[in-house]
């Protein structure tokens, strides 16, 4: 894919439809959920063609997130390992709520918040999987006993509401900081862009010539130079 001149590769095309796939098989399990949790939230059940088809598809649309996610695992893991810069930018989080970041910590690819995300699903979506299996009647319903399935539910409810309120926070964020959805469906960011919420990212780019997303790619492409 072809980029404006000057501008920085943030997720290239392959990482993009990865998070994409996620998030429409992420989207239709909790709505699928949400009607199969409580019986005011049936009518949801309509967008799958009823209740059956609902919970026929359901389960399967579990595996293909978890294969996509482990996708993103993957691809992003060593990004989002925790550093001592995160902590202190988890101090700061009030000034960047304000977005006064001038003088917050300077971060890498994904700051603190992103890193709680990433790593809050890579443990929610193989705990929502397992113990959907368990309670997955047609494969799966003789080899456990009820009191099993009663935990089992008990606990894919309580993740997919912990993965839901995660999701939130992770959709505001990306709608509040302006640019963040462009990069996601275009590639791309602006220098000044990368300057400002992902510096330290942006001065290893600089540093090894390279466009992006990582400071092993694009070195052939024009250095990225800061923009207002």
């Amino acid at each position: 894919m072809k980029y404006p001149e000057g501008s920085i590769v943030r997720h290239a095309t392959i990482t993009r439809i990865n998070h994409w796939i996620t998030a429409l098989c992420f989207v239709l399990l909790m709505l699928s959920g949400l009607a199969m949790f409580h019986p005011l939230l049936f009518w949801l059940s309509n967008l799958f063609g009823g209740g059956q088809w609902m919970r026929a598809v359901h389960p399967w649309i579990g595996v293909v997130l978890l294969f996509s996610y482990a996708g993103l695992i993957v691809q992003f893991w060593r990004d989002n390992l925790w550093t001592a810069d995160d902590t202190a930018w988890s101090l700061s989080i009030g000034r960047v709520a304000l977005n006064e970041e001038e003088g917050v910590p300077e971060v890498g690819r994904f700051n603190a918040g992103q890193k709680f995300v990433f790593w809050g699903m890579a443990l929610l979506i193989p705990v929502l999987f397992l113990t959907g299996l368990v309670i997955w009647e047609v494969y799966f319903g003789a080899l456990t006993p009820i009191p099993v399935q009663r935990i089992a539910v008990l606990l894919h409810s309580l993740c997919a509401i912990t993965a839901i309120l995660i999701w939130v926070v992770h959709v505001y964020a990306a709608l509040w900081i302006r640019g963040s959805m462009h990069a996601m469906t275009q590639g791309w960011v602006t220098p000044g862009w990368a300057w400002r919420h992902h510096r330290k990212w942006f001065r290893g780019l600089a540093a090894a010539g390279s466009r992006g997303p990582v400071p092993e790619a694009g070195r052939h492409a024009t250095p990225a130079r800061k923009e207002p």
